[in-house]
């Protein structure tokens, strides 16, 4: 998978004509920080302790629309305050020049004076605020425009994003309680390039300071019985259920997928969860025989302890969950720092909230009004609190370059999982390595969908559609090459243009749309530099090709022939909806070609041949990690590890056995004798 880090702020605005379905909130079992109906078999936990920032007796309700001083005010000079060059490096390269994203925007026109005044007029109260609490003006701001601009967070139609406890500044970094000392940073809705909200990462002292929480969190919870900790996750599990439409629709706002996918994205982190209870009572290692009299054989698992997850902004739901459950019921904490560009999902699926109810802006006294809000809401951290278990559980440090080097190095961090790029992965594993750490990568994917003579091609056709456009062609597991048997290829490749021709394109929230932007400005660039590239080795672009005529990061889905096999452009993974064609005439010559390229992720065949397809399952078939027949390379189940071979990294995550990887393997030999026999036969006498 190509991570894209950051993106230009865009010279062109546009507004967003639907912002989905409103949604309600619904009444709060509990008050917030109440811990009645705390799961019994834990009551005696010891609770997590509220953070100093954060008294309880601080709390606040905060009229929307009447913002205290965002975090920036309270701390001087912080505003976009990371050293340049701070966000550059092996895990966020994609920046402009000094480490920052530009955040000027082009003048909307007569009506922007109105919301820019409010905006001037928000930020000069704040700056009265602060001056009058602490005797002290803020720094010089870096970033004017990230705080003068109107955030879609602020419009009316947008308002469902405070029931996952969302607001303009929020707080990128959990550990027990939230804070976060490192660059603002504004995230952009990739459908009409908007900003969205803003947040403040983690500086290397915070990351510092949640490791060691985190390691203190995992004393209580390895003690914890893994079916006791299978019932910690069904709850997050439930959380989730409730919140599963407007965090699916923040899903598609901040990534750019469809919603029915963005809704998708978050079941099956639901599924995951159900998967990872019924697990809790079954992982563990056999009971063997011995040779030796009086003796036995015992394989005992452990889990490592802390697990740091590094995802990518295409799955920032999903991925975190396949990772998170399963290592929670092994009985590991967890260290999530998710892709920059999605940090607000990474925020709303861990806790919109302070630890002790508070929103995330901090301990703002209730001088505007005592009625609660909600945003107090929350999922991941609500649930640990409620049953008084330490928030460091599940942390969160949001961050660019600086956090993910700090966890690819720190030997406090026992498994590293990293999804994103070949490029980033191979650093990623150079470094965990060079301290003999584990690590479990999911990377690239070129994947390749066959089809022989005797498919069926009303399967064949919807199956290449899906595979090659889903989420704009943004998926690990996109059909980036297909492979026609030369007696249909003509045919197949007519149908497929018509099918292009129908898609519908449009706003991501729309029910009827199946296709949305690609995620930022940088990805429409490589999708042009590829086909482009296509062209200059000989391809032919049937359909598409273009950049789309409208607001936000769309382009055309491409269709491109003639090609080469072994065209580099072709062996070159394009995060983009670009599907390469080629004609085969027989099975050896294709299966090597699938084969042919650096990555092993996954791939498919269409035929009604018995024989071919085992051959195609055995071991001179395909040599990825997933291998259908019949069905499209994309849309894996749960059930089923995910991963796959080569420059893919290796790694398995989901369900089978993957749980194997977040724990540590012992053979411990028992001898209940009163004898000492030797193995082998060993006379030592």
């Amino acid at each position: 998978m190509r991570i894209f880090y950051a993106q230009a702020h865009p010279s062109a605005r546009s507004g967003f004509p639907h912002a989905g379905p409103p949604y309600q909130s619904g009444p709060r079992p509990h008050r917030p920080g109440s811990h009645a109906g705390a799961h019994p078999l834990l009551a005696s936990l010891p609770r997590a302790r509220h953070s100093p920032r954060f008294p309880p007796a601080r709390r606040a309700a905060i009229v929307p629309g009447r913002n205290p001083a965002p975090n920036s005010a309270r701390r001087p000079g912080r505003v976009g305050g990371a050293p340049a060059g701070g966000v550059a490096g092996p895990v966020q390269s994609a920046l402009p020049a000094g480490g920052r994203v530009p955040t000027s925007a082009a003048p909307r026109g007569a009506g922007a004076a109105a919301p820019r005044a409010l905006s001037m007029w928000r930020l000069s109260r704040a700056l009265c605020v602060r001056a009058a609490k602490t005797g002290q003006l803020p720094g010089p701001c870096k970033r004017p425009a990230a705080f003068m601009s109107t955030l879609l967070i602020q419009q009316p139609q947008y308002a469902w994003l405070k029931e996952l406890g969302l607001r303009e500044d929020n707080e990128g970094v959990y550990n027990g309680s939230w804070g976060g000392r490192g660059e603002v940073i504004t995230t952009y809705c990739p459908a009409n390039n908007e900003p969205i909200a803003r947040v403040r990462q983690a500086s290397v002292a915070d990351y510092e300071e949640t490791v060691k929480k985190a390691r203190e969190a995992w004393r209580v919870w390895a003690d914890i019985p893994a079916p006791k900790r299978g019932e910690i996750v069904r709850q997050i599990g439930d959380a989730l259920r409730e919140k599963i439409q407007v965090l699916g629709s923040l899903v598609s706002l901040e990534m750019g997928k469809i919603l029915v996918e963005g809704v998708g994205e978050v079941q099956e982190y639901v599924d995951i969860c159900d998967y990872a209870v019924g697990l809790s009572r079954m992982i563990g290692g056999p009971v063997l025989p011995s040779e030796r009299p009086g003796h036995a054989l015992i394989e005992q698992w452990n889990p490592v302890g802390l697990v740091g997850i590094i995802t990518a902004f295409n799955f920032p739901v999903a991925v975190y969950g396949w990772n998170n459950a399963i290592a929670m019921i092994c009985g590991n904490v967890c260290l999530w720092k998710g892709a920059p560009t999605t940090s607000l999902i990474s925020v709303a699926v861990t806790n919109a909230s302070g630890a002790d109810g508070t929103h995330a802006l901090g301990p703002w006294k209730e001088v505007f009004s005592p009625q609660p809000r909600p945003w107090r809401d929350r999922i991941i951290a609500k649930v640990l609190e409620d049953n008084r278990l330490p928030g460091a559980i599940c942390s969160l440090t949001c961050g660019g370059a600086d956090i993910g080097t700090a966890m690819a190095k720190d030997e406090r961090v026992n498994l590293l999982s990293f999804t994103g790029s070949t490029q980033v992965g191979k650093q990623v594993a150079l470094m965990v390595q060079e301290r003999f750490g584990r690590s479990l990568l999911e990377l690239g994917g070129n994947n390749a969908i066959i089809a022989f003579e005797d498919a069926d091609l009303s399967l064949v056709v919807p199956s290449a559609l899906f595979a090659a456009v889903g989420t704009a062609g943004q998926r690990c597991t996109t059909a980036r090459r297909l492979f026609l048997h030369e007696s249909i290829h003509d045919e197949v490749v007519n149908r497929l243009t018509k099918a292009y021709a129908q898609i519908r394109v449009g706003n991501p929230w729309d029910s009827n749309v199946l296709y949305g932007p690609l995620h930022t400005k940088q990805a429409v660039s490589m999708f042009l530099g590829a086909v482009e590239e296509a062209k200059k080795e000989g391809g032919t672009v049937v359909y598409g090709g273009k950049v789309m005529d409208r607001p936000g990061n769309y382009v055309e889905p491409t269709i491109v022939t003639g090609l080469a096999h072994d065209a580099a452009i072709a062996h070159t993974e394009t995060f983009a909806p670009i599907l390469y064609v080629f004609k085969f005439k027989d099975e050896d010559e294709v299966f090597a070609w699938n084969n042919e390229v650096k990555q092993g992720l996954s791939s498919s065949i269409f035929t009604k041949d018995l024989g071919r397809i085992f051959r195609w399952l055995g071991p001179r078939g395909s040599d990825c990690g997933i291998v259908n027949v019949n069905i499209p390379t994309s849309g894996a189940e749960i059930g089923g590890a995910f991963g796959g071979e080569k420059h893919t990294g290796g790694g398995r995550e989901s369900g089978s056995d993957a749980w194997k990887q977040y724990m540590r393997r012992s053979t411990c030999t028992i001898n209940y004798s009163k004898d000492l026999p030797l193995a082998q036969g060993i006379k030592f006498q």
